[in-house]
């Protein structure tokens, strides 16, 4: 599977990132590990989370550093890594915006994961993701001020929809939100779904 994490700008995907590699990571050695392409213009590559929870200004420092011009040459190499990756499980995390860029970084996907803070930010995407042929399997109301998750329920469309509350960076424990562990579950689930059994 290669699970492109999108939706509306500032929703939470690279937090929602972070999130899954740990819960993946904390299912133990027998579970694949997934891979991350970060091709999103922000400057926020895998070790930012994790940076920021110990040292925010360092963190920043180093992403102003590394943030430049999103050109349509970033977009084709995370397209080639995109297209080329063989690994059982990736996520690629992309940017906010409905591009070439993302159209170029995401054909190569299976399925995506859409996030939005506001629901009606949410149907651009699924246009974008019908265009490129992508199966949706969950989207996600980031509710920045909420207090719970809402756990994803399967839809009559095959989509499982829920609800993440508070996706902070530098929060270590973000791995914990039942809506992660349950997305985890649901990904694993199929990534290798039960064999039929023949008495």
């Amino acid at each position: 599977m290669k699970i492109i994490l999108g939706g509306a700008p500032h929703s939470g995907k690279s937090c929602l990132r972070f999130a899954l590699k740990e819960a993946f990571k904390a299912l133990g050695p027998a579970t694949p590990y997934p891979y991350v392409i970060t091709a999103c213009p922000d400057g926020e590559g895998a070790w930012y989370h994790e940076t920021s929870s110990t040292n925010p200004r360092l963190a920043q420092t180093l992403k102003n550093g590394y943030k430049s011009k999103f050109t349509d040459e970033h977009a084709q190499r995370f397209a080639s890594e995109v297209q080329n990756c063989k690994l059982p499980l990736t996520f690629i995390d992309i940017g906010g915006r409905i591009d070439d860029k993302n159209r170029n970084i995401c054909q190569h996907a299976t399925h995506a994961i859409l996030m939005a803070g506001r629901l009606e930010d949410l149907p651009p995407w699924r246009g974008f993701c019908e265009e490129l042929n992508l199966t949706i399997f969950a989207e996600l109301h980031s509710h920045y001020d909420g207090t719970e998750d809402l756990l994803p329920v399967l839809a009559p469309d095959g989509v499982y929809r829920g609800s993440i509350h508070h996706l902070e960076r530098g929060d270590t424990t973000l791995h914990l939100r039942p809506t992660v562990q349950a997305l985890a579950q649901l990904i694993l689930q199929t990534l290798n779904p039960p064999t039929a059994s023949f008495l």
